[in-house]
């Protein structure tokens, strides 16, 4: 039993295992708390191995590379992918809002405001980078700070040449290590989907999708055009690769980003079936999807693009040139500033209300009327960022020659 257990592809495991607790809760709501514990405990051991992943692995990427020259190419033209699939995706999230018009008769007036506090500066947030102490950014898993850490640890690495070889190449043997360990816990996914998504529907239940109907039918077309139609040609046009391979490639990474509703959460499998699906080259990868669990926010652009969209319908906001105009500046830059954890996507709308004169006691309405429905369509909105980082990697690859093609196109996933 064993032996079919480990030789089924891991996804199809996970598909499973999703089936199986959309079943259970439905089924059998009261009992999902037992079985709490398998979510935690698999949450718990992806999130404990992101932060010295993207230390580790963006640092070992860099010395890999080893030429300056090489890097700064990679490093400009993964901003510039991730920048125009954030901008692209809010365009999508404003136009599903225009054509489905989710925030027409929204019953805004029977939330319960929820106020958002003092909303982060662009000042802070730049200052906020260079961390006071680089042990408290790996406690609090600062991202961007981490980010900057191991892009100095690598280039110092890198220049100090024959001395710093010793330590590249602990830096490769550690990052060699840590994927090994995302492997291991790997194994556990369906237990942690399982438990994932039978308390996400117990707790929300089905009728969310009722509640918020209109929304929720609004994020799942954002996240399908987004994924199925925008990475699609990404991968067609720009990499010249086939789009099926790199679909079944990346369900494993897809299924656990719905269960988890977090792009840091997902780095760990991302970076495995990065490797072993798609053929993504280990330099490539390890500098990438760590910058894109940070930037890449293709499921959070499309949504504040939509949520802002709904909030204006819903406060009968004219809907002019200049307004749209705004909301797709400001909806771009906020998901790059977006923490990659559950719900953040909701806490950055008042930037961008705020930039077409929303009052914050209007955005408190809109924030408590979606809030306690967000989960499930955070876990949604979720796989678009996945399948976004994922779509960069595999094209900033093969623009590297850091792909290989067989394991890419192979027909049979592990």
């Amino acid at each position: 039993m064993l032996k079919r257990w480990f030789a089924t592809p891991l996804w199809k495991r996970v598909l499973g295992a999703l089936a199986l607790g959309l079943v259970f809760a439905l089924v059998w709501p009261s009992a999902t708390p037992a079985v709490q514990f398998m979510g935690d405990l698999f949450v718990r051991a992806i999130r404990m191995l992101v932060a010295p992943i993207v230390l580790v692995t963006i640092a070992a990427g860099i010395t890999s590379l080893a030429d300056p020259k090489r890097l700064g190419g990679l490093g400009g033209r993964t901003v510039g992918l991730f920048a125009a699939t954030t901008a692209i995706a809010v365009s999508v999230g404003m136009l599903v809002a225009a054509l489905v018009r989710p925030g027409i008769g929204a019953p805004l007036g029977t939330a319960a405001p929820h106020a958002l506090g003092e909303a982060v500066t662009p000042y802070q947030q730049l200052i906020g980078i260079i961390p006071l102490n680089i042990v408290e950014a790996l406690a609090k898993g600062d991202m961007l700070a981490l980010i900057f850490v191991a892009i100095l640890l690598g280039v110092g690495t890198v220049i100090a040449g024959e001395a710093g070889k010793p330590f590249a190449a602990l830096l490769q043997s550690t990052s060699a290590v840590l994927l090994r360990i995302v492997g291991i816990v790997m194994e556990a996914t369906p237990f942690g989907v399982f438990a994932l998504i039978a308390n996400a529907v117990a707790a929300n239940g089905a009728a969310v999708f009722v509640h918020v109907g209109w929304l929720a039918l609004a994020v799942v077309l954002g996240s399908l055009i987004q994924i199925v139609l925008v990475h699609s040609l990404i991968l067609r046009l720009l990499a010249r690769l086939p789009v099926l391979p790199f679909y079944r490639g990346i369900i494993d990474a897809l299924v656990v980003a719905f269960s988890t509703a977090s792009s840091s959460a997902t780095l760990p499998v991302a970076m495995r079936v990065a490797e072993k699906n798609l053929g993504v080259g280990r330099a490539v990868f390890s500098t990438v999807l760590p910058l894109g669990a940070s930037i890449g926010k293709d499921g959070t652009a499309m949504y504040v693009g939509l949520l802002s969209m709904f909030a204006l319908q819903a406060f009968g906001v004219p809907l002019t040139p200049q307004v749209y105009g705004v909301v797709l500046l400001t909806g771009a830059l906020a998901a790059f500033g977006t923490a990659p954890v559950p719900s953040a996507s909701l806490f950055m709308l008042a930037a961008v209300l705020s930039a077409v004169g929303v009052a914050p006691e209007q955005t408190a309405l809109v924030v408590g009327f979606v809030l306690p429905f967000d989960r499930l369509l955070d876990m949604t909105r979720t796989v678009p960022s996945a399948s976004a980082n994922l779509a960069v990697a595999t094209t900033v690859a093969r623009w590297e020659g850091e792909l290989d093609e067989g394991v890419y196109r192979a027909p049979d996933r592990a």
